[in-house]
């Protein structure tokens, strides 16, 4: 078992923007601004949240049910 990490940096698909977060541990965040550009990050399809999808760390409910694959779906 791993240690639970509670941030992540995400990076903006559009303009490369990173910026480091800290991540809400009880729920997924399913829209992110970024901060140069604006645009609004979803998760891609098949992930649950914008840190499992941009984020260089999954969100906590994944760190924390990554052995049963559970998620905040």
């Amino acid at each position: 078992m791993t240690a639970f990490i509670p941030d992540s940096t995400l990076t903006c698909p559009v303009c490369g923007h990173s910026k480091r977060e800290i991540m809400p541990v009880d729920a997924c965040q399913w829209f992110y601004e970024c901060e140069q550009c604006h645009t609004v990050l979803q998760p891609k399809p098949g992930d649950c949240c914008v840190y499992c999808s941009y984020g260089t760390v999954p969100c906590p409910p994944i760190q924390e049910h990554e052995e049963s694959g559970g998620c905040c779906k």
